[in-house]
């Protein structure tokens, strides 16, 4: 139920985040958009019977989402730099990240964590760990990618039925 509710307050945060409107019309076609989603969501549940579970820490979770966007601002400035130099680098390269992660959403938050920091992006997704590619890989990298595993292994609470 509390997943649920926070479930449609995010939706209409999001939705009134990005429409900027605030008409009546727009209002109630906002409104009728997340209901839907949600009626199709509980659908979703009852046929294949997997909830995917919350169970990170909200606070924990800002905290997280604080040093990250640190870490894309440093990341974004190392690949500007690249870019306007003019030399791609030759030590482009694909490796494997592995993941400590017990549930989903916490996978999930750190697939995306990669792929925002500008300069690596995941490619595939296995069990434990993670196919990566970067655009200048060096050593400290693998430390950096350990470093943001823990950071949202931390972030997860455990208690959620969609944990594995």
């Amino acid at each position: 139920m509390i997943q649920g509710i926070i479930a449609v307050l995010g939706l209409v945060v999001l939705w009134l985040l990005m429409s900027g409107l605030y008409k009546t019309l727009v209002l109630i076609f906002g409104g009728l958009s997340v209901l839907l989603t949600i009626f199709i969501l509980n659908r979703m549940n009852k046929v294949d019977g997997h909830k995917l579970g919350y169970d990170i820490g909200v606070f924990a979770t800002l905290h997280y989402l604080v040093w990250l966007l640190f870490e894309i601002v440093k990341s974004n400035w190392a690949v500007t730099k690249i870019i306007l130099s003019g030399k791609i680098p030759n030590n482009q390269k694909l490796f494997k990240v592995p993941a400590t992660q017990k549930c989903e959403t916490a996978q999930v938050v750190f697939a995306n964590s990669i792929t925002l920091t500008p300069g690596t992006i995941t490619v595939e997704s296995e069990d434990d760990n993670f196919l990566v590619h970067a655009l200048n890989f060096a050593e400290g990298d693998m430390e950096a990618l350990a470093e943001m595993d823990a950071r949202v292994t931390a972030i997860e609470t455990g208690n959620a039925e969609g944990s594995q």
